[in-house]
């Protein structure tokens, strides 16, 4: 198999493991009493895995798959942190709707056999 070719596999395995991992992360958080808003929500600036909303506040979650909560957790470095941030202004120029709402940066961990972790504020904006 050719170089290309296995790199086309792996990126394509990546996607479908982060398509997975982000249904497993919704509806955990919809069993918890979320609402979803948006899912892989893409803007020039940013992107944006899960927009949620309980009650008044907005919640942008980034979810983060891997054999171990530890290395999913390590894998939300301060650029992509920067980039939900953009992304999440993005969405809310968008959507003025809500403008009015809180909002928090949440983060969800989803590991092969296990629940996924809910990590409630995550980060800052100021990341």
């Amino acid at each position: 198999m050719s170089e290309e070719k296995v790199r086309n596999a792996r990126k394509q395995a990546a996607f479908r493991l982060g398509v997975s991992a982000e249904g497993r992360a919704a509806l955990f958080l919809l069993a918890k009493g979320y609402r979803e808003l948006a899912r892989r929500w893409k803007s020039p600036v940013g992107e944006v895995d899960l927009v949620m909303r309980r009650g008044r506040m907005l919640v942008f979650v980034e979810v983060k798959a891997r054999n171990r909560f530890e290395d999913a957790a390590e894998a939300v470095t301060v650029r992509q942190r920067q980039r939900i941030v953009a992304g999440a202004e993005a969405w809310l120029a968008a959507h003025p709707e809500h403008a009015g709402y809180d909002m928090r940066f949440d983060a969800v961990l989803v590991a092969p056999g296990r629940l996924p972790k809910h990590l409630i504020a995550a980060f800052e904006a100021e990341a």
